[in-house]
């Protein structure tokens, strides 16, 4: 029998958890132990990594792709044109601008700049990262700008008057925060948002997100709102959040407030016209796409029984806002008319977009990508395809119900994206741009496996590599996964890994386990909480099977993951060291019997339990990669990163895991970036650098 590691708690309650971590100095984000260990760490790695005689050639090739001109520039209609946010060489935190449609089909489109971010950053000296704007339909002419410092998620909200190009003096401002936010009308907004203590109580949860709605009118201070909805401090997920759907002429269709019980269970309340709330009938889980027609359009992510019918788990359904009322109006409800699609086995639904009369859906079909548009009837609602290119991933982009149009976005591994316009009248799709490629791949092909997981599941997964490649278990190969919060890992185009890995001679592994959403909520809720380590078994039996195949052997085979996919390659490297040679894990969860404390961590144990749970700390406990941390296994040296001004996953994490490594004797790479959040996009200039130091390590490890 082995014996537990030498750090694994005694008592896994909270109090006996922390009791055996000796590392929880590292928790302080800015705390002067940790940036000091911090700096030290950076000091190593960064003479492995950057000291490396690739890395220059990396960072020069992928910040050409970074910053290239020739990308597709994504477009978001506004007004009778295009909006864009830009970032290259020259701008890299960006600018906000815009062109009209028939510009944008050109080749050189004329861009009109409504906000420099670099420049704002400079004016202000603030180190501002632009995280969108919303605009008040149908005219679009005021809109909320977000600016997050330093790449966090909580931002600043600023007003701005696209006429005058300037933001609005004594318009809305709010302070940082993890705001929902919505317009109601021209001179209201509906906030959910830290509106600070009451009566000695904070207005957040514990996660740190806000569980109370207030209709903000113009000239008001936040305390001067007033309340229009209310939550409770112990609720879960990612805080209250109104939604305001509207017609294609901006007039309010219906005013949605969802409040998250956890991860994933919700309550679903209007908010009616007279200024009161009701709650809705509708499933716990669920995700609500829109309104057409005085009816709400929204996939139940469970099996849903309502009026005596039953619909499917990943359906995507049709019904009368007044039925679904708590004073329901008396209709009777014909299933043909309420269904508008119902997936197959091994289909799943992947975006949603509703227009006025149409509604538009991407559907994958054994992870390869489908259009679909849906039109109702006196008898139910019609189902037609629009052509895309087959084996392809389909993505929607932003939709006009004014003009009856939705942006599709087609790639592949091997394949560049394409973006089209979806005419839904006409179920047309006429190409805007292509992207040019970034790599060769001429040598290269993709094919789609399986593998049997350890309880008999198939688990799909894509190998890219080159097309004379021998099967004798020597190539160098990548194996990427996620497998969680119902996210599906379609085919991408992932033009730095072309370039730095592909080119060179590399293998792509992408496995689709459970977790994720390639095929639906059931594949998803296979994986949750005590079923975890089935998403775990799943990536190993992923790395059995490129072995037996011949594609790769251990001593060839890394992983990648980040944020939850950090969690799946840290546990991978303490469960199963013998399958691998080399792990990028990035912005991880490592200390699960931990994580629910750390920012904003509580959000999540709707998908990974509550430690604080004694039979959920046990089968925390089970897995938990920094407690399973033990001396004498054969781990690989591994490279954990993050980031310093990540509140979404705490750098607290990935220091503890390092740290712990470090104790065991284990020779390891970390690197803490000290600027740009959980997603990585504050700067590709410096993206550039994150992919040239990912890279630089998997050639020492792999290729060497």
């Amino acid at each position: 029998m082995q014996l537990p590691p030498p750090h694994f708690p005694r008592d896994l309650t909270p109090a006996g958890v922390a009791a055996a971590d000796d590392h929880l100095a590292l928790e302080q984000v800015d705390g002067a132990e940790a940036m000091a260990f911090v700096a030290e760490e950076n000091r190593k790695s960064l003479a492995v990594l950057t000291g490396d005689p690739r890395y220059e050639t990396f960072r020069a090739e992928a910040e050409a792709i970074l910053t290239a001109t020739d990308r597709i520039p994504t477009p978001r209609f506004l007004g009778s044109g295009v909006a864009n946010f830009w970032q290259d060489a020259a701008n890299p935190k960006g600018v906000w601008r815009r062109t009209t449609l028939d510009s944008y089909r050109t080749a050189a489109p004329q861009w009109e700049t409504l906000l420099d971010i670099d420049a704002l950053s400079k004016a202000e000296g603030k180190d501002w990262v632009f995280k969108g704007a919303d605009c008040l339909a149908p005219d679009d002419a005021r809109c909320l700008i977000m600016l997050s410092d330093g790449g966090k998620d909580a931002v600043v909200v600023r007003e701005f008057d696209i006429p005058t190009k300037r933001f609005v003096d004594g318009g809305f401002n709010l302070p940082e925060g993890k705001h929902r936010i919505e317009w109601l009308d021209r001179d209201t907004l509906l906030v959910a948002t830290d509106f600070g203590s009451e009566n000695g109580k904070p207005t957040m949860t514990e996660s740190g997100y806000p569980f109370i709605v207030k209709a903000l009118k113009r000239g008001q201070t936040l305390a001067q709102a007033s309340e229009v909805y209310r939550g409770d401090q112990s609720d879960g997920g990612y805080g209250v959040s109104p939604a305001v759907y509207r017609d294609k002429d901006g007039k309010v269709t219906a005013v949605i407030i969802t409040r998250p019980l956890d991860t994933f269970r919700s309550e679903t309340w209007q908010l009616t016209g007279d200024g009161k709330t009701q709650k809705l009938t509708l499933p716990e889980r669920v995700g609500i796409s829109g309104v057409i027609d005085g009816r709400l359009v929204f996939s139940p992510d469970q099996a849903w029984r309502f009026d005596g019918q039953d619909y499917a788990a990943g359906s995507l359904l049709a019904l009368p806002i007044a039925v679904l009322g708590e004073t329901r109006i008396d209709i009777l409800i014909d299933r043909d008319r309420a269904v508008v699609f119902e997936p197959t086995a091994r289909q799943a639904l992947q975006g949603v977009a509703v227009l006025s009369d149409t509604v538009v859906a991407a559907i994958t079909d054994n992870v390869a990508g489908r259009l679909m548009k849906f039109r109702p009837g006196a008898t139910g609602w019609t189902g037609a395809s629009i052509a895309v290119p087959d084996n392809l991933a389909v993505s929607l982009g932003d939709s006009s119900k004014s003009r009856g149009e939705v942006f599709v976005s087609t790639q592949g591994f091997l394949v560049p994206p394409t973006l089209s316009l979806a005419n839904v009248g006409a179920a047309t799709l006429a190409e805007l741009k292509s992207a040019p490629a970034k790599f060769d791949a001429s040598r290269d092909i993709t094919e789609q496996y399986e593998a049997t997981s350890a309880d008999g599941t198939k688990i799909p997964y894509f190998i890219t590599r080159p097309r004379d490649m021998k099967l004798d278990g020597s190539n160098p190969t990548i194996m990427l996964g996620y497998g969680g919060f119902q996210v599906s890992l379609n085919p991408a185009y992932k033009p730095e890994m072309g370039k730095l890995w592909l080119e060179r001679g590399g293998v792509f592994v992408q496995a689709n386990i459970r977790g994720g959403g390639e095929f639906g909520p059931d594949w998803h809720q296979a994986a949750l909480k005590e079923n975890r380590q089935r998403a775990f078994d799943d990536f190993a039996a992923v790395a059995r099977d490129l072995e037996q195949r011949g594609v790769t052997s251990p001593r060839r085979l890394g992983i990648y993951g980040r944020s939850n996919g950090g969690v799946l390659t840290s546990v991978s490297i303490t469960q199963h060291p013998e399958l691998f040679n080399a792990a990028v894990i990035e912005s991880p969860l490592v200390d699960m019997l931990r994580y629910q404390d750390l920012p904003a961590g509580a959000s999540w144990i709707g998908e990974y339990g509550d430690p604080r749970i004694p039979a959920d700390a046990d089968f925390i406990a089970r897995y938990s990669a920094y407690q399973q941390l033990r001396p004498g296994a054969a781990y690989p040296r591994v490279y954990l990163t993050t980031n310093t001004r990540d509140d979404r996953v705490h750098p607290g994490h990935a220091r503890k895991f390092a740290a712990r490594l470090g104790d065991l004797g284990y020779d390891h790479i970390y690197y803490e970036d000290t600027a740009g959040g959980h997603s990585n996009d504050a700067d590709p200039v410096a993206n550039a650098r994150r992919w040239a130091r990912h890279y630089v390590y998997l050639s020492q490890q792999l290729m060497d």
